[in-house]
């Protein structure tokens, strides 16, 4: 069940008038572009790209100075964050909070997302857009579609052999998974070049081409094969590691719609399958502005800088309509998210 926040609790859905699809997003809309809030913030954007560089440029720099040591492992801490930096811009380009230009947002993402990161902009942009239309949805977010992990109790009931097993235990195994997911997301966007039309697959292809030789011969010119792999796996654990602690809190664990009853309109249907994490600009920084996950998901657009600003707004109307808006610490969320997955692997215990 969802949980109203301390500092603005609300009432229930069940005895507040039911939003209807379109018309109680609509004040909301007008509001939040009044206010100029759906304006791009570009120069924003280019002093934290530029920043980013930099540090990413430092990072490998010390690498060089390093060489062939075992304390280059240590570096892999510095170069997975600002990895995740890199896919945080790539994620904003996607959804052109950047510019509305369409050719400099592919740039942008395929330049921080297949050239940076060996990670296919194209699968994860239709993977993620897909997540956007229907949060939480079984059928249609691909994010709580079976895979590894399960989030359902009708899902775990399907669950045979070792991934029986899995299901059974996969609260307690979900961080230590968390660092597969680096490797995972190259695999998954490498599977997806298959799905690309001719010309879109050569672009992808060739950039992610660039980035493993890139990648693997500058590691393999500084170090040693068994210090470069060693560097190699900490790094990606940990970028893993870090991406999934930023995007688990938004959605695990909140309401996922009846997909043979429930037809919620567009304000209900992100907001109450969306959690934001409290937190100042320590919080901000870190989770990359994935801390306003219902502001995010209400309008996707929307410039990083611009969500705090909206969500006095956002709470204010959820709270005039009497919808449930969600908002916990960052430890709270992973709390909550753990539940979730423990309840759904209880009948199979």
């Amino acid at each position: 069940m969802q949980q109203a926040t301390a500092e603005a609790p609300l009432a229930s859905l069940g005895g507040a008038r039911p939003p209807t699809a379109g018309s109680d997003f609509a004040p909301l809309l007008r509001e939040v572009r009044a206010a100029g809030l759906l304006e791009r913030r570009t120069g924003w954007y280019v002093v934290g790209i530029g920043l980013n560089l930099l540090a990413l440029a430092a990072v490998v720099a010390a690498v060089a100075l390093v060489g062939d040591s075992w304390w280059v492992v240590a570096l892999a801490v510095p170069a997975a964050v600002f990895w995740a930096r890199s896919a945080f811009v790539g994620h904003d380009a996607g959804h052109a909070q950047i510019t509305t230009d369409r050719r400099v947002s592919a740039v942008i993402g395929l330049v921080h997302g297949n050239l940076f990161l060996g990670m296919s902009r194209a699968w994860w942009n239709d993977k993620h857009n897909r997540h956007h239309a229907n949060p939480n949805h079984i059928d249609k977010d691909p994010d709580v579609a079976v895979g590894a992990l399960v989030w359902t109790r009708h899902q775990a009931a399907l669950r045979q052999g070792f991934t029986r097993w899995l299901t059974r235990h996969q609260a307690r195994l979900f961080f230590p998974m968390l660092l597969l997911e680096g490797l995972n997301l190259k695999v998954s966007g490498l599977r997806d070049l298959r799905r690309q039309a001719p010309r879109e697959r050569a672009v992808e292809a060739s950039l992610l081409a660039v980035h493993y030789l890139c990648y693997v011969g500058f590691l393999l010119a500084v170090l040693s094969p068994g210090k470069a792999a060693v560097f190699a796996l900490v790094h990606h654990a940990l970028f893993g590691l870090y991406l999934g602690m930023a995007f688990a809190p938004g959605h695990k664990g909140m309401d996922m719609p009846d997909p043979q009853h429930d037809r919620w309109g567009h304000l209900k249907r992100q907001v109450v399958t969306s959690r934001n994490i409290r937190g100042g600009r320590t919080t901000d920084w870190l989770l990359g502005g994935l801390n306003y996950q219902i502001e995010h998901h209400l309008f996707p657009s929307m410039a990083r800088p611009h969500l705090p600003l909206a969500q006095p707004l956002v709470r204010a109307h959820c709270a005039r309509l009497g919808l449930p808006y969600t908002e916990t610490g960052l430890v709270a969320s992973y709390a909550w998210a753990l539940r979730h997955m423990h309840d759904v692997g209880a009948p199979l215990r």
